[in-house]
């Protein structure tokens, strides 16, 4: 058996599946990378974008905010194979969860596709992008008339309480929301599987979650082009694209249902 038919037996005929994803499941959506060659902190400067900035530059930041987030968010980005292989499996009963690290909305928009009852469970535990959230009241609205507002010059744009926008993620400085987290460490020591899917892992405490899977004799896999700090705790490792190798997992998994 190969490694991805080994990795589907374990699917297949596991209770519990979980997967974490990173930027490497929507780069090929044209998303770009944070790290790496081309990632976006070659061109930008990550401290501008610091939840203490926001505190005491509103307006800056959502002017150098309103760059980053056109560099980031081009025309006709959608979900891929991979996001779609993942929505699929979890359809047929064989994925819980979702856990990712990304901000840009992608494995909600393939599970969107779904009946209600057929999605995972999505943690999007950086935030979401495409959502701004008021400071002051919390009220949440889509990110893309805020976005317009700033482009027209309103900074800092603010809540009809008269709080301040901010965009609906995870800024550095910010800690992780509790709730998402002790959620996705409870989903990562439930499973009888976790997929660690197109993630450098370096990125706490997100990344801490597939050791927590394979301490709790999780068959961990880990589906990424790089090596990761985990590779040594991973029962199955996949140097793969993951639009390749996820729909090719979804079927072989299928074929053993």
């Amino acid at each position: 058996m190969t490694d991805l038919d080994s990795l589907a037996a374990e699917i297949a005929g596991a209770d519990t599946v979980v997967a974490l994803t990173g930027a490497g499941i929507s780069a090929p959506s044209g998303v770009p990378t944070f790290r790496g060659e081309d990632g976006v902190w070659g061109h930008f400067d990550e401290g501008q974008f610091t939840y203490g900035r926001f505190q005491r530059d509103p307006a800056g930041f959502w002017r150098d905010r309103l760059e980053l987030y056109e560099a980031m968010f081009g025309d006709g980005i959608e979900p891929n194979p991979g996001h779609e292989a993942l929505a699929d499996l979890s359809a047929d009963g064989h994925l819980e969860a979702v856990l990712t690290q990304n901000t840009d909305g992608l494995h909600a928009e393939a599970a969107g596709r779904l009946p209600e009852g057929d999605r995972p469970e999505l943690l999007e535990l950086h935030g979401n992008a495409h959502r701004v959230r008021c400071e002051d009241c919390g009220r949440r609205k889509a990110n893309d008339p805020i976005v317009a507002r700033v482009r027209d010059g309103d900074v800092p744009p603010r809540c009809s309480c008269g709080g301040v926008f901010k965009p609906d993620v995870v800024l550095f400085g910010e800690r992780l929301p509790g709730g998402a987290l002790q959620r996705a460490r409870a989903l990562a020591r439930e499973s009888d599987v976790f997929l660690a899917i197109g993630s450098s892992l370096v990125v706490q405490p997100a990344a801490a979650l597939p050791r927590q899977a394979a301490g709790t004799d999780a068959t961990l896999a880990i589906v990424n082009l790089e090596t990761t700090p985990y590779d040594t705790d991973a029962s199955v490792l996949l140097r793969a694209d993951v639009t390749d190798v996820l729909p090719r997992l979804r079927d072989a998994v299928a074929d053993r249902a």
